[in-house]
């Protein structure tokens, strides 16, 4: 049980590193700063492991995730019909977002509810 549990608070940099890498690889644009700029964040967030960083990178993830929820919410009302490309923007837009959303939680809750060690890191030997 301590290791499903220790997994599962590594895990939500890792899923939004992945998130980052599909939003850039759909977006088609081959430099992205904001893609960029975020793997880097989530890159350096594993390595120091920074409690006010971690809860600053997911809270902006949950509120650009709610933006979008909204865009494809609104982009879904212009479909006349319901067709094969308003499901699939459904799914893969609702999956996706909501997917960020839940992870960023996780790891909002990780870097608020676990203790520090002496330098600011996090022990996640717990």
């Amino acid at each position: 049980m301590r290791n499903l549990k220790r997994i599962a608070l590594v895990l939500p940099e890792y899923l939004l590193i992945a998130a980052v890498i599909f939003y850039w690889l759909s977006a088609g644009l081959m430099f992205n700063p904001i893609a960029i700029g975020l793997i880097i964040g989530l890159t350096l967030q594993i390595i120091f492991k920074n409690r006010i960083v971690g809860i600053i990178i997911p809270s902006l993830l949950i509120l650009t995730s709610f933006y979008m929820l909204f865009a494809v919410m609104s982009e879904f009302k212009e479909f006349p019909t319901f067709n094969s490309e308003a499901k699939k923007l459904l799914f893969v837009g609702l999956s996706y977002f909501i997917s960020t959303m839940i992870v960023s939680a996780i790891m909002i809750f990780k870097y608020t509810t676990l203790e520090t060690k002496k330098g600011g890191q996090l022990d996640l030997q717990h």
